[in-house]
């Protein structure tokens, strides 16, 4: 293709959207609406995701043994856990430590909770394993039930069972979201362009009557449409980041409920090249669609 040919393209282009400028500002505007939504809404999916790793990685499974516990049945439990894979520590917390972090914990208000317990300590030993992610959880629980010298399991499953849930149903929404909007947008941005054409159906025929080729009639509007496509997304990033950041730096020392949020230039490094290359696709298969029909001559 020569460059003569390619620059035609996109002086044809900017010339439609300048013709129907009203027509552009507002597809622009609502493609850019719709990108902000979804914007919004992959935000919380990423927090969510990121805030459910990071309470994985900190979920801990606590083993409580029986104080008559043998040197070989410890050894059992040991090597039962150490054969789960996922598990990214296993440690051994006697009464002695376990005694030690309620004072750390309750500080001052410790003193006449745990009067006493220095001469009979009523903490058990366990074992205390970590997870890589929270799946790992109920299989830690199958590995340690029914072996000899477990006094009690600390069993989260329910709660990690609660994360997940929370997480697939975020994902399926989030799908459905995604699909509904791209959809809004492919509709905005082939009702521009099925404008555009319909002030050009003369000069398509004519164009056709010469000879030029389908494509050679296409390019202008594929480029049209693109163009509609990424200004809405780079008007919805921009939106996005700015409005996102005010939330990010207001949120107390940037952490909600002891999870950390998503850096906002996260937006500009990922979600702007996501938004422009799908504002391309759409505004290409949106004016593709649109055109068909008046290629029939």
């Amino acid at each position: 293709m020569k460059i003569s040919t390619i620059k035609y393209y996109f002086v044809d282009a900017l010339k439609s959207l300048k013709r129907n400028r009203t027509v552009s500002i507002a597809s622009v505007a609502t493609v850019a609406a719709t990108l902000f939504i979804l914007g919004v809404f992959l935000l919380i999916v990423f927090n969510v995701n990121a805030g459910v790793e990071e309470i994985g990685s900190k979920l801990q499974v606590k083993i409580f043994l029986k104080d008559d516990i043998t040197i070989g049945d410890k050894s059992v439990i040991q090597k039962a856990l150490d054969n789960v894979q996922g598990v990214s520590e296993i440690k051994f917390e006697d009464k002695g430590d376990a005694l030690e972090k309620v004072k750390k914990q309750f500080g001052e208000d410790s003193k006449s909770l745990v009067q006493g317990f220095d001469k009979k300590n009523p903490f058990p030993n366990a074992y205390v394993v970590s997870v890589e992610k929270p799946e790992i959880v109920d299989n830690v629980v199958k590995a340690a039930e029914g072996l000899k010298g477990i006094d009690k399991i600390n069993d989260v499953r329910e709660l990690v069972d609660k994360i997940i849930k929370i997480t697939n149903t975020l994902k399926v929404v989030g799908l459905v979201l995604f699909l509904i909007l791209i959809s809004v947008s492919l509709f905005l941005i082939g009702n521009t362009i099925k404008l555009t054409l319909y002030s050009r159906k003369k000069e398509i025929g004519i164009m056709k009557f010469v000879g030029a080729t389908d494509w050679f009639i296409r390019w202008p509007f594929i480029i049209e449409g693109m163009m509609l496509g990424v200004s809405g997304a780079i008007i919805s990033t921009g939106i996005l980041y700015y409005a996102y950041k005010v939330v990010f730096l207001k949120s107390s020392a940037n952490v909600l409920l002891g999870i950390s949020l998503i850096n906002p230039h996260f937006i500009l490094s990922t979600i702007l090249w996501q938004f422009m290359l799908g504002g391309i696709v759409i505004g290409a298969v949106g004016s593709i669609m649109s055109i068909r029909k008046f290629l029939i001559v």
